[in-house]
C-alpha cells in the first residue's frame, strides 16, 4: 500500500480505478513561413474563435443547470480571454510573421500562461483558464471534435468508478464530469481556489491538487482512495477496507450542532436554483442561508411571473420544513446582466446600478412582483420559515425604501383579499457603508447576513474578477476581518442574528475563526456542510475567540494565515 499527500479540495472521500487523463495536442514543428498564407490563417483563427465562443456559451448553460449560476460564470471569463486584445493582437501578429494559426495560438497563449504562473497565489491558478481556452482553440484548428463537446470519462468497464489523474484539469474538463462515474480527481498541480477546484466542490467530487511528480507512481488500473478533506491518496491494488471507507461517505450530521462548550452555530446551504435542493437536504444543512433568485430571470426572454417565483420559493420551503430559508431579492447588474432588461452599459458595473438600487428605481415593477410572490409564500403551509434579505444596501434611505415597498405590497394584497404574511426581513452586508451603519440597519431588521465575496471586493477596493489583483481579494486581510467583527457587534447590540453566506463560510479551515468572530450562522455550498459541522463540534468557543482576537490584531494577511 502506498500513500501520497496533496491539498484537499472537496471534503469527501472516493474510491475507484485510476485513469490518467491526457488531452495533449501535438502540433509538431511549424512549416516554413514562406508557404504559410496569412490571410487563410487569420480567417481560420477567427472561425475558431467564433466556434469556441459558441461552445463556451453552451458549456455555461450546462454548468448553470448542473452546479448553479455563480459557478457557471467561470465560463464568462473564458469568453473574455477570447476577446482580450492583448491575446488576439499577439496571435494575429504571429500569423503575419509566418506562423500557422494553431502555432500562433500556442505561442501567444503560452507566453501569457508563463506570466500568470510567475505570479503568486490565485493569479497562478488562473493560468489553467488560459490553458483551457488555448486548448479549445487548438482542437478547433486541428479539427478535433472534442473542441465543441464535453470531455469524456468512459472506460472499458462502465460499472467501475474511476479516479481521474492528470497533470492538471481545466474548468471545461471538470464541469462535464459525471459524479456517478468519477469517484475522485487528483492532479499534480492546481490550487484550492482555482476554477476547476470550485467546480469539483460544486459537483461534490472528492478532489486533491498539488501532489507533484509523485502522482506518476500511480498507474492506470491501480485502485485508489481519495480523501479530499485531509489531502490523502492511498493506492492499493485490492483493499476492501479502503472501498468501504469511501463508500461510507461523509458523516452527515442532521440537526443542530454546538461547540464543545455549548454554543449553537447554524450551518445552512447556499442555493443557486431548485436543482440544488436535494444535495442540500442530504448534506444535513440546517436550512438555506442564501437562495439566489437570479436563476429565475436568466436564459429567457421575459421576466418570470409572480406564480413562477411563488412556486420556486415554496418548493424550497417544503423541502426544508421547519427550517429557516433566506431568500435574497433580485441582485442583477454588476456581473449579472439580464439582456431583456436593457440594463445600462457602465464603465464600472460593480459600482453602478445593481441590487437594491435597481429594485427601487429602474426595475421597481420587478421588485414589487417578487415581493408579492414572497409575501404570499410566507403565508403558505411552511412559510413561517421564510426570511427575505435585500442586496447591496449602502444607505438607510435605501433600506427604508425597501421596507416601505414591503408595506405597500402587503397593503395591496390585503385590499385584494390575497392571503399573505410578512416574513422576517434582513440585509446583506456587502459594502463598507453598510458596515459603518450596521447599528442603524440592525435597528430596522431582524437579521444581517455578511456577503464576504462582495464585502472583500469593496473593502479592499479590488475588482474580484481582476486577475492582476487576485491576492487582494482575500477575506483574511485584517480590514475585512474587522468589518466582519464590527457587523457582528452591531447585530448583538440590537439582538439580531448575524450570518455569513460568502465563500469564506464554507472553508472548514476557517470555521474556528468564524466561530470566534461571533457568527450565528454559516451558509455554504452543500458539499462542505458536513465538514463545517464537524469542525464546529470540535471547536472550543474560548479558544476560537482567542484566535479571533489575535487575528484582528494582525497587521497582514500572512500573519492571519500563520495563526490558522
Amino acid at each position: 500500500m502506498t500513500e501520497l499527500g496533496g491539498v484537499g479540495v472537496t471534503p469527501r472521500t472516493g474510491y475507484g480505478i485510476a485513469r490518467w487523463h491526457d488531452r495533449t495536442i501535438d502540433l509538431g514543428e511549424p512549416p516554413a513561413p514562406e508557404i504559410v498564407d496569412p490571410g487563410d490563417e487569420l480567417a481560420a483563427f477567427e472561425q475558431a474563435r467564433d466556434a469556441a465562443r459558441a461552445a463556451l456559451e453552451r458549456e455555461r448553460d450546462r454548468a448553470s443547470e448542473r452546479v448553479g449560476e455563480a459557478e457557471a460564470e467561470i465560463f464568462d471569463a473564458h469568453v473574455q480571454f477570447l476577446d482580450d486584445p492583448q491575446i488576439t493582437d499577439g496571435v494575429e501578429s504571429a500569423i503575419e510573421d509566418g506562423l500557422p494559426a494553431a502555432h500562433a495560438v500556442r505561442e501567444t497563449f503560452d507566453g501569457f500562461v508563463d506570466q500568470f504562473e510567475g505570479m503568486d497565489g490565485r493569479m497562478a491558478e488562473r493560468a489553467d483558464d488560459l490553458r483551457d481556452v488555448r486548448d479549445r482553440l487548438l482542437r478547433l484548428l486541428v479539427d478535433d471534435e472534442s473542441a465543441t463537446e464535453p470531455s469524456r470519462t468512459d472506460g472499458p468497464d462502465a460499472d467501475e468508478r474511476i479516479v481521474l489523474l492528470a497533470d492538471r484539469l481545466t474548468p471545461s474538463d471538470t464541469a462535464d464530469l459525471d459524479p456517478d462515474r468519477v469517484a475522485g480527481i487528483v492532479t499534480k498541480a492546481g490550487g484550492r481556489t482555482s476554477h476547476a477546484a470550485i467546480l469539483a466542490r460544486s459537483l461534490a467530487i472528492p478532489a486533491i491538487v498539488q501532489v507533484g511528480d509523485a502522482l506518476e507512481t500511480i498507474a492506470d488500473g491501480d485502485r485508489v482512495l481519495v480523501d479530499g478533506e485531509d489531502g490523502r491518496i492511498v493506492v492499493d491494488s485490492d483493499d476492501e477496507a479502503l472501498e468501504a471507507t469511501a463508500e461510507s461517505g461523509p458523516e452527515i450530521r442532521q440537526g443542530p450542532v454546538e461547540t464543545t462548550d455549548g454554543k449553537h452555530v447554524e450551518v445552512a446551504a447556499n442555493l443557486g436554483g431548485t436543482g440544488e435542493l436535494t444535495p442540500a437536504v442530504e448534506s444535513g444543512a440546517d436550512g438555506v442561508g442564501l437562495f439566489r433568485t437570479e436563476f429565475l430571470f436568466l436564459d429567457r426572454e421575459t421576466p418570470p411571473t409572480e406564480d413562477e417565483q411563488y412556486d420556486a420559493v415554496t418548493d424550497v420551503l417544503d423541502a426544508f420544513t421547519g427550517d429557516r430559508v433566506v431568500v435574497r431579492t433580485l441582485d442583477i447588474g454588476g456581473d449579472k446582466p439580464v439582456p431583456y432588461l436593457e440594463l445600462p452599459e457602465e464603465s464600472n458595473p460593480f459600482l453602478g446600478e445593481r441590487g437594491i438600487r435597481l429594485s427601487l428605481d429602474r426595475h421597481r415593477d420587478l421588485f414589487e412582483t417578487q415581493l408579492r410572490a414572497l409575501l404570499r409564500a410566507a403565508a403558505s403551509e411552511h412559510g413561517d420559515g421564510l426570511a427575505v434579505m435585500f442586496p447591496l444596501v449602502s444607505t438607510i434611505p435605501e433600506l427604508e425604501g425597501a421596507l416601505e415597498a414591503v408595506d405597500d405590497v402587503a397593503a395591496d394584497l390585503a385590499d385584494e383579499g390575497t392571503e399573505h404574511a410578512r416574513p422576517e426581513l434582513g440585509v446583506m452586508i456587502e459594502t463598507p457603508a453598510a458596515v459603518l451603519c450596521a447599528d442603524q440597519v440592525a435597528e430596522r431588521v431582524e437579521f444581517l447576513s455578511i456577503g464576504t465575496n462582495d464585502l472583500t471586493q469593496y473593502v479592499m477596493a479590488v475588482d474580484r474578477e481582476s486577475e492582476a489583483l487576485a491576492d487582494l481579494h482575500d477575506p483574511l486581510h485584517p480590514p475585512v476581518l474587522r468589518a466582519i467583527r464590527r457587523t457582528v457587534e452591531a447585530g448583538r447590540a440590537e439582538g439580531v442574528r448575524v450570518g455569513m453566506c460568502g465563500e469564506m463560510a464554507g472553508d472548514p479551515d476557517l470555521t474556528e475563526l468564524l466561530v470566534g468572530l461571533g457568527l450565528d450562522e454559516l451558509s455554504m455550498s452543500a458539499v462542505t456542510v458536513p465538514a463545517v459541522k464537524r469542525r464546529i463540534e470540535e471547536t472550543s468557543t474560548d479558544d476560537a475567540e482567542d484566535l479571533a482576537e489575535r487575528a484582528l490584531e494582525a497587521d497582514t494577511r500572512d500573519e492571519v494565515r500563520s495563526l490558522l
